[in-house]
């Protein structure tokens, strides 16, 4: 499944690079589907800068995940590479359920546009029912299919939402 979205936030692109990359614990006020960010490690080396972040999310599970997903396995680590002469940031997450039959990565692009930026973010979910481990051979299609369309729709929310708690934090700011 493709990850794609497109905001376009009207503060100049060094800004708000720097505000999504440094300021992430402060804008969990502003994203409604998370609870809690922890920045885990923080690596700078020849204009990148490697992050992990820890990810607490929240919402309504769907009847069809609430077998396999618990509200307390709505977490992942989220894997940052921040490219700082190209205002790019590559990113991959880890699942905490599922972990070997999750695949989902992707970029955000910063773009200069006049004073404002657009946040291109593109990205990738696979989910691989070969390895759902623990139910049955003859679900795990199904349960591929439930728990990829969860995990999507709180994902492309989660983009939006990101890219709307920056522009709020740099208007207070």
């Amino acid at each position: 499944m493709k990850i794609s979205t497109d905001t376009r936030i009207p503060f100049p692109r060094q800004i708000v690079y720097a505000t999504y990359r440094d300021k992430l614990t402060e804008l969990v006020r502003y994203i409604p589907d998370i609870r809690d960010i922890k920045v885990k490690s923080r690596k700078e080396a020849n204009n990148m800068i490697y992050t992990v972040n820890e990810w607490h999310g929240g919402g309504d599970i769907p009847m069809a995940a609430r077998a396999l997903l618990s509200e307390d396995m709505l977490s992942w680590l989220e894997y940052n590479t921040w490219n700082e002469q190209e205002f790019l940031l590559e990113w991959t997450l880890e699942t905490r359920a599922f972990t070997e039959a999750v695949y989902c990565a992707g970029k955000n692009s910063f773009i200069e546009d006049g004073n404002n930026t657009i946040i291109q973010s593109r990205g990738e979910l696979k989910i691989d029912p070969n390895k759902i481990h623990g139910a049955p051979s003859f679900l795990t299609g199904q349960i591929a299919r439930v728990v990829e369309d969860f995990l999507a729709s709180k994902i492309t929310p989660s983009l939006l939402q990101m890219s709307e708690g920056v522009k709020k934090y740099l208007e207070k700011n």
